[in-house]
């Protein structure tokens, strides 16, 4: 047992020293390593060494800091390319984006943040950093907004505590009265806008992606510079694209549309009426998201038609 424990702590620690380049550290001293980490300067050697003789990470020759080696991207690679969600958008996301000249994005819900599963520039909104496997709020998203969809109001509150809906720009929505009435807003459309609520200059139209059983699995979302994604002039034909790629996803992943409501009881039946079928599943992106694709007015709008349909003009 106590062989196990010790085993335990060595990789907690081994993943604690690679967390730290995940951070916005690209390279490191071991001594900045270990004021981050907490760990000895001993075990942070160690640590460090041994991860480099398995390609985790590197040292440079003349700086001596050390980065991420080629081990990481191995064992990201095979993960997404194994997310029944990338391997059906992704060629759709590739082409949408070079047909619009846009930023074409995937994600799913991760706990209480979405995680990007894949993204690709267009010629009109170049990125200098890979978005795939980056992790961004929900709340101030149009992804964010489209997974939120998948969970009732009470689950929203319990995952994204009022205190924890931080500001990121004027346009933030900080609120669960502000973020309910967006979300209502959302379902009767069918997509989500996001304009400078996350970062300044930046705007973004998105749809919710649904698994087979109907619930809510994923996002897709166009976006771009607030000048060139211009949804005051193009709303309509982005959104159009975004709930048509959408669709195509969720077509892909087994989802044929909303299910039929069962027939009315006619006296015959066991006095059991009908149980309520909706979970209180927590999916973290593995297509087991809560709810069911069924409208109950609280912003769980009602599952998309298998063909895709035109998005409303309206804005919220």
């Amino acid at each position: 047992m106590a062989s196990d424990q010790g085993n335990n702590q060595s990789v907690e620690r081994a993943v604690a020293v690679l967390a730290v380049f995940q951070n916005g550290h690209p390279e490191l001293r071991v001594s900045d390593v270990v004021r981050i980490t907490g760990l000895g300067t001993s075990t942070t050697s160690r640590l460090l060494a041994t991860l480099e003789s398995l390609d985790y990470v590197e040292r440079d020759a003349v700086s001596g800091l050390y980065r991420l080696g080629t081990a990481p991207i191995t064992l990201g690679g095979v993960a997404v390319n194994h997310h029944p969600v990338h391997r059906e958008a992704r060629q759709l996301a590739q082409e949408l984006a070079a047909r619009l000249g846009l930023g074409a994005n995937v994600a799913i819900r991760h706990g209480a943040a979405l995680f990007y599963l894949l993204n690709f520039e267009g010629r009109l909104a170049p990125r200098s950093t890979v978005l795939t496997g980056q992790r961004k709020p929900l709340h101030a998203t149009g992804l964010g907004k489209c997974l939120l969809l998948g969970l009732a109001p009470r689950r929203r509150r319990g995952l994204l505590p009022e205190a924890g809906l931080t500001a990121f720009t004027q346009a933030t929505l900080t609120s669960h009265a502000a973020l309910d009435a967006e979300l209502e807003a959302v379902a009767r459309r069918g997509y989500a806008t996001e304009v400078e609520e996350l970062a300044h200059g930046r705007s973004c139209v998105a749809a919710p992606i649904r698994g087979r059983s109907g619930d809510i699995v994923a996002a897709i979302s166009i976006s771009g510079p607030l000048s060139t994604v211009a949804l005051d002039r193009r709303e309509e034909e982005l959104s159009r694209a975004a709930v048509e790629a959408a669709d195509s996803v969720s077509v892909g992943l087994g989802y044929v549309g909303p299910r039929a409501a069962p027939p009315a009881q006619t006296g015959h039946g066991d006095g059991h009426g009908d149980r309520d079928r909706d979970g209180d599943r927590d999916g973290d992106g593995d297509g087991r998201e809560e709810g069911n694709g069924r409208g109950d007015g609280n912003g769980q709008g009602p599952g998309r038609q298998r063909h895709p349909r035109a998005p409303e003009r309206s804005r919220p």
